[in-house]
């Protein structure tokens, strides 16, 4: 599988980060901390250089606790500091402007010390699309600043906004990179919604979820559905959900598509449990 979906407005978004980076001190990198090296575009790290960058791990309610920790101590052993946050909710977003700040000390002192009049801290939020960045800054600013919805790529063009005489946030769109290359990459950005579904077939997507899900959380998949869990084979799995559930269509058959978009949904949604699809054992 190779996925190839890199609108126009992406290839712009990559141009407009390039063209502004030297405006800004600090850049916000937004991850879904549920799958934190699939929500990462890989191109940022030549994009963004040697700019400083806070990381924010969006989601973590959604997340498994115990592996966030294990992320943000990754982070912290590269020298860069990663909070979780709750880009709806607002938990965590004094810490991440705080910290955001606290990186551009040196910044504001070699102002003082040439006497320049102090200007708000500048800072780039970057992230793939459906990754929370819109509604971070929607709560940050107290208002409804930009666009959101559920929907990949729903922001577009570059926008300031001024949270107060402090900060001031320069908010890009969600972007991908041309080609993912990584079969499980592509599925775990599609179970998350940062890929829009009519790329990927859902009953695909689905049962690779539930693969992953058998790993690490078997209980919590059982529990929530309730169905015998000496089942091992997924289909069988899904069609036991969907019976259940009363995915049906005519003649009693179980409708796979509509289960299939039940379990998405339900993981998307946190109801499955708090699931991390990935740590940083691997990288």
């Amino acid at each position: 599988m190779s996925i190839n979906w890199y609108p126009g407005h992406m290839k712009k978004t990559k141009d407009l980060i390039e063209a502004n980076l030297k405006l800004v001190d600090v850049v916000i990198e937004l991850l879904d901390a549920r799958i934190p090296i699939s929500s990462r575009n890989p191109q940022f790290d030549q994009l963004i250089g040697n700019k400083k960058r806070v990381v924010a791990l969006n989601k973590h309610d959604l997340a498994d606790p115990a592996k966030t920790r294990k992320w943000i101590q990754y982070y912290a052993d590269l020298g860069i500091k990663a909070i979780p946050i709750n880009s709806i909710s607002g938990e965590g977003l004094g810490e991440l402007v705080q910290e955001a700040k606290a990186t551009c000390t040196e910044v504001i002192e070699k102002a003082k010390r040439q006497g320049r009049m102090l200007r708000p801290i500048r800072a780039m939020i970057i992230g793939i699309p459906n990754v929370g960045k819109s509604s971070l800054i929607n709560k940050l600013a107290g208002k409804t600043a930009a666009k959101t919805g559920n929907k990949p790529g729903v922001t577009r063009g570059k926008q300031w906004i001024r949270l107060n005489k402090e900060v001031e946030l320069f908010d890009t769109p969600g972007i991908l990179w041309p080609k993912i290359e990584e079969d499980m990459m592509g599925i775990k950005l599609a179970c998350s919604g940062a890929i829009k579904d009519e790329i990927l077939n859902i009953e695909d997507i689905a049962f690779h979820l539930i693969q992953m899900l058998l790993m690490d959380y078997k209980t919590l998949f059982f529990e929530r559905y309730k169905i015998d869990d000496t089942i091992t084979d997924v289909v069988e799995i899904m069609t036991t959900v969907g019976r259940k559930r009363g995915c049906l269509m005519r003649g009693n058959e179980v409708d796979l598509e509509k289960t299939s978009r039940l379990i998405v949904d339900e993981f998307r949604k946190g109801m499955i449990g708090k699931i991390t699809l990935e740590g940083p054992e691997p990288l």
